[in-house]
């Protein structure tokens, strides 16, 4: 869901980064690895939920903890590989295409809820935000600026519920700000907002940022060579074709599921 290449420089407007020859493996074995995980989540997912296959243990917290382990890998992987890209304003462009038709495809299904920014709409805002800051020369830059994002999102978690802050360090947003949902993009979802897949810009932009933060600093270092050199070709051919896999593992899913629900009904 992100390119890299041949030799090259960071888009005009950053500060140059100079990108390694080749594609970093790690980035493709690790994003491969997410995606597969991803499968399997959706086919448990719609096992039980559509098809009604009876799955016990596929119930929170296990439910939570691998649904973040997923959207949170790719989001911090993407924004790791961001400084990298070619044009991270054309990503941002064909990742917000693929958000809009998802969006219209599971409106008119109706399958189940209609996915109103999703992972892919998260993908696309942060990789604008991103394109935007590069231009600025604001992009963040180091490991001290990733951690302070990576803080900035695990304080920011709650806002779509209503709060930031951890344990007593709680504040809660007016929920006026909340009332006329116009601000569901941003994690400020109104009462009678529904989705499928809720990934808005806050908290989740904090850790694309992260991911920017460290990719710079790698980029500067200069990748190691095990991170260069990583191989394992069925990890790695998925996370090259992440998006295509994305779009396309759900009809799949739900074709499964609609067979396994025939015969358990």
């Amino acid at each position: 869901m992100s390119d890299t290449g041949s030799p090259h420089r960071a888009e005009s407007g950053a500060k140059p980064v100079t990108v390694p020859s080749g594609r970093i493996g790690i980035f493709d074995i690790v994003r491969g690895a997410a995606v597969v995980s991803m499968v399997l989540f959706h086919l448990c997912y719609d096992l039980k939920f559509i098809a009604g296959v009876p799955l016990p243990w596929f119930e929170p917290p296990l439910q939570d903890v691998w649904r973040c382990s997923i959207s949170w890998t790719f989001l911090f992987v993407a924004g790791c590989m961001c400084p990298l890209s070619r044009s991270n304003l054309r990503r941002a462009v064909q990742y917000g295409g693929v958000a809009l038709a998802i969006w219209v495809v599971t409106t008119v299904a109706a399958v189940d809820v209609p996915i109103s920014f999703g992972i892919i709409y998260c993908m696309a805002a942060c990789t604008l935000v991103a394109w935007a800051l590069s231009r600025a020369h604001a992009l963040p830059r180091g490991r001290v600026a990733a951690l302070v994002l990576a803080a900035a999102f695990v304080l920011l978690l709650g806002l779509p519920d209503g709060h930031v802050g951890i344990a007593g360090l709680r504040a809660e947003i007016p929920r006026a700000l909340y009332d006329s949902g116009l601000l569901s993009w941003l994690g400020l979802p109104g009462g009678g907002f529904a989705s499928g897949d809720y990934y808005p810009l806050l908290p989740y932009l904090m850790l694309y940022l992260a991911g920017a933060a460290m990719g710079t600093a790698w980029a500067g270092d200069g990748y190691p060579a095990w991170a260069r050199e990583a191989r394992f070709e069925p990890l790695a051919l998925v996370g090259r074709h992440a998006l295509a896999v994305y779009v396309l593992h759900q009809p799949a899913l739900l074709a499964v599921s609609a067979l396994v629900a025939g015969v358990v009904l």
